[in-house]
């Protein structure tokens, strides 16, 4: 028997997945979660087999759940759901060091397969999902998008280089060449490009 926590905003869709999963396979939903910080609390509680959580909530997103559950618990399995399946949320969610990725609109029956796959120590991302890592077009390398997005939360160049152990030079380096490869004016610009391409 797999258990499981499920974390998602929309109550009827996290209603009717505790309802169908156990249908499906041998899964017992052990607690339900509807944002960011009720997902981390239920996981802290219950220690399930398979955390199931949605991208997008509200207050604590998905993301920032799993990075605050990955640091108690940096075992944790974890199935991330969404309806927007971008290049950009899946590269931070396989950093983070979730194992599986799958659309909100996947069959119950979907779901519960691939819940039964991460438990038995695989990884699982579906075929339209990884199409579109394939096809990420993000021209950024790491650092670059590392100095953005410290940029975007709006400190200085002093401030970055400090934050990120640079050298205030190395800074202004990394931020022109982003700069110069979003073709944008300002590093303010550049960061908010960023953003609006899922590359942050």
């Amino acid at each position: 028997m797999t258990s499981v926590v499920l974390a998602d905003d929309e109550a009827l869709l996290r209603k009717a997945l505790a309802a169908l999963l156990p249908l499906e396979g041998d899964i017992t939903v052990l607690a339900e979660a509807a944002d960011g910080a009720e997902a981390v609390a239920a996981t802290a509680r219950h220690r399930p087999d398979v955390l199931v959580i949605d991208l997008e909530m509200p207050n604590v997103d998905g993301l920032a759940a799993v990075a605050e559950i990955r640091r108690t618990r940096p075992q944790q399995v974890i199935l991330m759901v969404t309806r927007h399946a971008r290049p950009g949320v899946l590269r931070k969610a396989l950093k983070l060091g979730v194992q599986g990725f799958v659309s909100k609109s996947a069959e119950p029956a979907h779901i519960a397969t691939v819940i039964a796959t991460l438990h038995a120590g695989r990884r699982w991302i579906d075929p339209d999902v990884s199409a579109l890592a394939v096809i990420d077009d993000c021209p950024l390398t790491d650092r670059e998008l590392d100095v953005l997005r410290v940029t975007g939360d709006g400190y200085s160049v002093a401030d970055i280089a400090t934050r990120l152990h640079l050298a205030a030079g190395t800074v202004r380096n990394y931020l022109s060449s982003a700069m110069q490869k979003t073709q944008t004016q300002t590093r303010h610009e550049a960061a908010r490009y960023a953003r609006e391409h899922d590359w942050l």
